[in-house]
Formats: structure tokens, C-alpha cells, sequence
């Protein structure tokens, strides 16, 4: 008996009347809010509007679910077509089985929808997107843990993860807790990426390309420490040569990508990050119009001088003749008397 492990979840379903409540479901909606609220930070840092990542992520979460889904399916479809199986059963998401890989192709071309109805760049978007979407990864495998699946080999480590079911071929033991190494290179993933996206301000799909290079790397070692069934290609499994493939067209995009297109996008959202510069621009007269403005302005002043000055002498002559009359008429006096 080990001393020290993680237990696992008696039941991964709680029922509250006649609904049921299940962790697997919990921890991936709990982890898409998450990727939406984080992406909608960063998207009004960039100048976005609020609310924009939301809008997009309705039509980029159905696509990845079905996305997920679809991998699952047709890279283990021996667990629904096979002899003795339920293909009716290919449809109970909640059981377990979603494919990162098809999730995020799926997912994208969702995001591209949404994107293209927007006016939107899908790089940018997917930039500001990307480490939610390792922290949702993070989240979502603890749903792994309440199924009971997705662990290592045998082992004795004090973190070993303690397997109680004896369903679906399982077999009790102490095993490896990759769905653990996986959220936690996941929570690392994300976290390197906003530093990343920081320092050297990534743009173009440069930051997305940077977390799913990063990604590919932990998948590798940890589904090289899994057990459960998958095919195999010259002694490997098949998503060990998916997580080689996609981590070096990852690794191409970033390289090419920031010689042809270096530095980021200057505006996110067209008509978001414009609008006080329309405003001002409003406020102010155009250049033509300060330059009729200013001749007229000038030709008034040039108008007012002389009458001012006209008028300044008339009263000067004014008071002139005035004094002389004065003294004339003193003159006189004196020459009567």
C-alpha cells in the first residue's frame, strides 16, 4: 500500500434531481471562460473592443468541440465501430474524448468565420487568444481525472495517481498522473507565451505559433509515458509523430513569418482604434480649410489698422484745432483790454 497519492474521484457525476452534473463538462466550460476572459483583456490592450472575443469564440468553441470530437473518433474508432460496440456511443462527448489536434484545427477555422464577418485579422486574434487556451488545456484535463483515464505507466512516486475502476479494461494501481504533467506544462506554456508576447512583441500568429511549438514539446514526453490504447507508427504512437509534425511547422511559421512580416499588427479591430482620431479629426479644420481661414483672418486685421489709424488722426486734428482756437481767442482778448 502506497503511503502517499493522488486518489481519484469516486464518481465523476453528481446528480441534482434528474440532471446531471458532470466534472468532465465543468472543467471545459470552466476552462473556455477562462480562455475568454483572459483573451478579451488582452484583445482591449491592443486596442480591441470588449466583448469582440466573445462574439468570435461562438462560433470558434462549437467548431473545436466538433473538431475534438471528430479526431477522437477516427483516430480510435475501434471504441465505436468495432465488434461489439455502440457507435451511438461516438456521441457522448461527456464520457471523454476530445483531440487537441482537431479541436484546434476546427476551432480556427470557427475563429476564422467569426474573424471574416468582423473585419478582424485571424493572426491577431489567435495571438491574443493563445494563452487562454493553454490555460484552458490546464483545466480541462482535470475532466480526465474524474473519468479516470489518460494516466501513465505503473509507478511508486508519492504523487503516483491511485486508480480505483475497473471499467473499460482498467486495471487498479498506482499510475503516473499525466493528465497532471499535461495541465501543469500547460499552465508553463502559458505563462511563457504572455512573457514572450511582452518582451518581443509577437505578432502576425507569431505568439499562437509559439504556444503551440511549446505545447507539441510536453505532449511529446508526456504521451510517450501513457498506457492506454493507441496506434502505433514505427514504435510510437500516433499523436507522438502528430506532436513532431505540427511543433516543426510551428517552429517554420514563426521563423518565416518574422522575416517576411517583422514586428505587430498596429490595429486589431478597423473602426475600434480609428475612432478618436475620426473624432479629432472632426474637431479640427483640414489643412485647406486653416489655410482659407487664416488669409481671411489676416485681411481683417489688415482692414481694421488703417481705420484705426484714421480714426486716431481725425481726433488728433480735432484736438489741434481746438487749441489753436482757444489760444486765438485769448490772443485777442488781450489786445482789447
Amino acid at each position: 500500500m502506497e503511503l502517499a497519492y493522488i486518489p481519484s474521484p469516486s464518481r465523476g457525476v453528481i446528480h441534482l434531481g434528474p440532471i446531471p452534473l458532470r466534472g468532465y463538462a465543468f472543467c471545459i466550460i470552466i476552462g473556455v471562460f477562462v480562455a475568454v476572459w483572459l483573451g478579451n483583456k488582452r484583445w482591449v490592450a491592443r486596442g480591441g473592443q470588449a466583448g469582440t472575443v466573445a462574439d468570435i469564440a461562438v462560433w470558434a468553441v462549437p467548431f473545436g468541440l466538433v473538431g475534438g470530437r471528430l479526431y477522437h473518433v477516427i483516430t480510435d474508432y475501434e471504441l465505436y465501430f468495432s465488434e461489439g460496440r455502440d457507435w451511438v456511443d461516438a456521441f457522448k462527448v461527456w464520457q471523454g474524448g476530445l483531440g487537441i489536434w482537431g479541436a484546434i484545427a476546427l476551432g480556427a477555422l470557427g475563429a476564422w468565420i467569426g474573424c471574416r464577418r468582423r473585419g478582424i485579422p485571424l493572426p491577431a486574434y489567435a495571438d491574443t487568444i493563445a494563452p487562454g487556451i493553454a490555460f484552458a488545456q490546464a483545466i480541462g484535463r482535470w475532466g480526465n481525472w474524474f473519468n479516470q483515464e489518460l494516466y501513465g505507466r505503473e509507478t511508486h512516486v508519492p504523487w503516483a495517481l491511485h486508480i480505483t475502476s475497473s471499467e473499460g479494461g482498467r486495471v487498479p494501481g498506482y499510475y503516473h498522473p499525466t493528465f497532471l504533467y499535461e495541465s501543469l506544462w500547460c499552465i508553463g506554456v502559458g505563462f511563457l507565451v504572455i512573457w514572450a508576447d511582452r518582451r518581443f512583441k509577437l505578432g502576425h500568429g507569431r505568439a499562437f505559433a509559439l504556444y503551440v511549438a511549446a505545447y507539441c514539446v510536453g505532449r511529446g514526453w508526456i504521451e510517450y509515458m501513457r498506457v492506454d490504447d493507441a496506434h502505433h507508427i514505427l514504435g510510437l504512437r500516433l499523436n507522438d509523430w502528430t506532436a513532431m509534425i505540427v511543433f516543426l511547422l510551428a517552429v517554420a511559421y514563426m521563423v518565416i513569418s518574422a522575416k517576411k512580416r517583422p514586428g505587430r499588427e498596429a490595429v486589431v479591430e478597423p473602426g475600434v482604434s480609428d475612432g478618436s482620431t475620426e473624432g479629432e479629426a472632426a474637431a479640427e479644420p483640414d489643412g485647406e480649410d486653416k489655410a482659407a481661414t487664416e488669409p481671411e483672418t489676416s485681411d481683417a486685421k489688415t482692414d481694421v489698422k488703417p481705420d484705426a489709424k484714421a480714426e486716431g488722426g481725425d481726433e488728433t486734428a480735432t484736438e489741434a484745432e481746438a487749441e489753436t482756437e482757444v489760444k486765438d481767442e485769448a490772443g485777442s482778448g488781450t489786445k482789447k483790454s
